[in-house]
């Protein structure tokens, strides 16, 4: 009965980029965890995540693949190395992703929560 509510595009979507938020997140930690560990490769969220989502959002069938799409980390392909160990975290760069992701996570989360409202007044005509 409350299936459609959950599998509203908009809700989906909102989900699964919440989820990739909370990983980037672990990545990101684990980058600056690793910031001197010579030869670390820095870590991000894979790029084809993205590609899929968008993929799927155009052809309208998130809500029939929303358990086979999943965010994954992978080796940041893009970050170059200007240290003479290898190592391709840059420190300002991951704070910088961290305060951008921290705001992606709250406005996602807001979304999230703001339909389970939606659905909470519908059943009890309370806010």
């Amino acid at each position: 009965m409350i299936d459609p509510v959950f599998q509203s595009g908009n809700y989906e979507m909102a989900r699964k980029l919440l989820d990739a938020t909370a990983l980037r997140h672990e990545a990101i930690a684990t980058n600056i965890a690793n910031a001197e560990t010579p030869g670390f490769h820095r870590l991000d969220v894979a790029p084809d995540f993205a590609q899929q989502l968008r993929a799927r959002m155009e052809a309208g069938d998130l809500s029939s693949t929303s358990s086979s799409l999943t965010p994954h980390l992978a080796e940041d392909l893009n970050a170059r190395s200007m240290r003479p160990d290898g190592n391709t975290v840059e420190i300002e760069h991951e704070l910088l992703a961290m305060n951008r992701n921290a705001v992606e996570f709250d406005y996602l989360s807001d979304v999230v929560s703001g339909n389970l409202k939606q659905l909470r007044l519908a059943i009890t005509g309370r806010a």
